[in-house]
């Protein structure tokens, strides 16, 4: 089932924005996993159609919050006000209660406005006025930003950074695909035009699905051994959390289940650590190489012996 819808996601957002097949993929694979996304690249890439693109073609509720530095928490969670008509207080709630929410360009917001969606985005929940509500599944966020410009901007904490399961970039098309675009192939406001090619529910179903898919034990252990190998690299300050490791495990899980697979498989996890693992770390200078790709080459990958 999930390949399937997999397939027609890809298809029906490929529409709106061309030639980001892989990049689709990966980013169907963090919400079948129960993760969210960060989108973080130069302007002008994409990363707004995507989201929007996404979210039209998934049913369900659908809120976008364009973050700015005068943006309050309560903008994001909602708000309990007096009604003088009916002398009672009323809920108004905020945009966090969707199913997909756009965070666009969320480190132009402050601290204080961007730890609103800490509880949100982890725990499923929010807290008004002390009464805590649970969200609607699925909760799925994803968000943008540009790390080119730092004027204006408040760079995401390390805490915050964690709950994105994946950390992607678009990057800019190919010749031919630049060319079509430029040439009107893909018109200005295509994603209007899309329409919804599954609902929540199947979303969920979806999300069963990875549940279900195992990650044997050499597996893990392999994920454990790349754990263990950025806490010991010499670039890296800070190495990825065993939270971070459970992540990588579940993203490899969906990236199994998309390619209608029940079990997960070193592969897989080569697969996405580039994604999962390097806005996990801390690193020592800004001289960080390929690190990633420096530990998958020296970890020992598990055979089928």
């Amino acid at each position: 089932m999930i390949k399937e819808l997999t397939a027609k996601l890809t298809e029906n957002i490929s529409k709106a924005i061309r030639g980001k097949d892989s990049q689709i993929e990966l980013v169907c694979a963090a919400m079948f996993a129960g993760g969210h996304v960060l989108l973080e690249d130069v302007p002008g890439t994409g990363k707004t159609l995507l989201a929007r693109s996404l979210a039209r073609s998934v049913g369900g509720e659908f809120r976008r919050i364009q973050f700015t530095p005068d943006l309050l928490p309560s903008d994001i969670t909602g708000i309990k006000f007096y009604n003088m008509k009916t002398q009672e207080f009323l809920l108004r709630k905020g945009p966090v209660f969707a199913n997909v929410l756009l965070a666009d360009e969320i480190n132009r917001a402050t601290p204080r406005t961007q730890s609103a969606l800490l509880e949100c985005m982890e725990e499923r929940q929010t807290t008004i006025d002390g009464e805590t509500m649970r969200l609607d599944a699925p909760f799925f966020v994803i968000a943008t930003q540009n790390p080119a410009e730092i004027q204006g901007t408040y760079p995401l904490p390390e805490a915050q950074l964690d709950r994105f399961m994946i950390r992607l970039a678009l990057g800019y098309p190919d010749r031919d695909e630049e060319i079509a675009v430029i040439g009107g192939a893909a018109s200005f406001g295509a994603e209007e035009k899309l329409s919804a090619v599954c609902s929540s529910a199947d979303i969920l179903k979806a999300q069963d699905e990875v549940n279900a898919c195992r990650a044997n034990e050499a597996v893990c252990g392999y994920i454990a051994d790349i754990a263990a190998a950025t806490r010991r690299h010499a670039s890296v300050k800070l190495g990825l959390s065993t939270r971070g490791a459970a992540a990588l495990k579940r993203m490899s899980c969906a990236l199994a289940a998309i390619d209608g697979r029940d079990c997960a498989t070193p592969q897989d996890v080569k697969k996405a650590a580039p994604y999962v693992i390097p806005h996990r770390l801390i690193f020592k200078s800004a001289a960080r190489g390929d690190v990633i790709g420096q530990i998958l080459d020296t970890v020992p990958v598990p055979t089928e012996n």
